[in-house]
């Protein structure tokens, strides 16, 4: 499988191409729609490059290998403590296959799910800068 821009679909109009990054956003966004999961980690530099920099990648912790019909997926996820580790682990395979099946019409082969922390689950930061941003 290879990481770039794969034809979808060929139809009389044309080809459907969907880049690797869409596939990692999605994937990205369904794994933080689970109960149980914290954030996503894309590894100790880009973590570090983000909070420095402040920048945020949507498909952070995310690595698909797109085929041209099929995608497989590996997720990196932190786990809020707590919770039971395989059942949100389940859950985020679940959800990961079912959001990018329905979205991109791709078969996805499997998605893989690394459990890479365990966490006291965060206020958002959002939040807090915003009170303080207001005087």
């Amino acid at each position: 499988m290879e990481n770039e821009f794969q034809p979808i679909h060929t139809e009389q109009y044309g080809k459907i191409e969907i880049a690797p990054e869409v596939i990692e956003v999605i994937a990205n966004m369904a794994t933080l729609q689970v109960e149980g999961v914290v954030d996503l980690s894309g590894g100790m530099m880009v973590d570090l490059v983000d909070r420095i920099g402040g920048r945020k990648t949507s498909g952070k912790g995310v690595k698909v290998d797109i085929g041209e019909k099929e995608a497989a997926v590996d997720v990196y996820i932190i786990v809020e403590y707590g919770n039971r580790i395989p059942d949100t682990a389940h859950k985020v395979q679940e959800n990961v296959r079912n959001s990018i099946e329905k979205m991109t019409g791709m078969y996805v082969t499997k998605v893989n799910v690394h459990i890479v922390d365990v966490q006291l689950k965060q206020e958002k930061k959002e939040s807090i800068e915003e009170t303080h941003r207001v005087r």
